[in-house]
């Protein structure tokens, strides 16, 4: 498969495999009928950026990115049903039930993922999400309308829903709030600049992008002086409390990615490299003691770039496959 043929190919794909992999949920299977990613368009942001409130249809496979009140309403028993909501990086997101017709005595679910899964695998990780994973799951036929509104601890949340009823389903208006100081991430674009700050909290952060991408950091304020090495099976930032880590993958679970390379020393740009896995993470993990920063940009990568790789980058892992 040519690298152009696999970056056109990339998100229709890791959507058509989500959830696989976790038994705990259905695959998707309807997901070729639908277009999740119609609501990315900028161009519609813009158009809809003077209306009170957005409302539409919520498709059984379904990616949103605008606020607003969505509906669905099952015409046939839908039984492997998702939808991922993102924000902008700096943003939470609330899910408000304002009206759920499910029978849950009949098999009939929904649940609201704080963070998004695909392929089996969460984001943000276990190792750098505030809850433990089995409180990341609020199930509406556990808890009713006593948890009306739910937000998430990042700019994505999704949720799973199963309705054998036509003519039931629910309805949720999905708003954003400003974080101030947000720590995990998932990019809603493939070129941005970012600054990840991280003030005297011992806690993980990882900023992702889905995308092969050149990263270039101008900025990083750390706790403690050490170096900057490519990451070895001796060596590295493990045993320093405050550092940044580049990862690369082809999942979403910055857990389960390759290091690429630790930054552990404070320093002014830039430092660059290409990484040309599907998914790029930076990913800060800090002590507490201090206050933690990097700024950093990113690019996609072209398709001549993944084809002929050369400078600082990471051909061997990620390039060659």
């Amino acid at each position: 498969m040519s690298p152009s043929f696999k970056l056109q190919c990339h998100f229709i794909l890791i959507f058509l495999m989500a959830l696989r992999g976790d038994s705990r949920y259905p695959e998707l299977r309807e997901a070729a009928h639908h277009d999740p990613f119609l609501l990315l368009s900028a161009s519609l942001k813009r158009e809809l950026a003077g209306e009170p409130l957005y409302r539409r249809a919520l498709r059984c496979l379904d990616m949103l990115s605008l606020q607003g009140q969505f509906t669905f309403t099952a015409d046939r028993p839908q039984l492997h049903c998702a939808a991922f909501f993102i924000g902008e990086p700096e943003e939470f997101i609330t899910i408000h039930y304002d009206l759920v017709s499910i029978d849950c005595q009949g098999g009939d679910f929904l649940q609201v993922f704080d963070g998004w899964i695909l392929k089996g695998e969460k984001f943000p990780s276990s190792q750098d999400h505030p809850l433990p994973t089995t409180e990341r799951y609020i199930d509406f036929c556990d808890s009713g309308l006593s948890r009306r509104s739910i937000r998430s601890s990042q700019n994505v949340a999704m949720i799973f829903f199963r309705v054998h009823e036509p003519g039931n389903g629910f309805t949720l208006t999905i708003k954003t709030d400003p974080n101030l100081f947000p720590c995990n991430v998932i990019s809603q674009t493939p070129n941005g600049r970012f600054t990840l700050v991280v003030p005297h909290q011992h806690r993980n952060c990882s900023f992702s992008i889905i995308y092969p991408v050149a990263i270039k950091i101008s900025d990083l304020t750390l706790g403690h002086l050490n170096g900057l090495q490519l990451k070895k099976p001796s060596a590295g930032c493990g045993g320093k409390g405050d550092f940044v880590e580049l990862l690369g993958g082809t999942g979403l679970d910055p857990s389960k990615m390759m290091p690429l390379a630790d930054l552990c020393y404070p320093f002014r740009g830039p430092a660059q490299m290409k990484i040309g896995c599907d998914n790029t993470v930076v990913r800060m993990v800090s002590s507490g003691k201090h206050i933690n920063r990097v700024t950093f940009e990113y690019r996609q990568l072209e398709p001549y770039e993944l084809e002929n790789p050369n400078g600082n980058s990471i051909p061997e892992f990620c390039l060659s496959i």
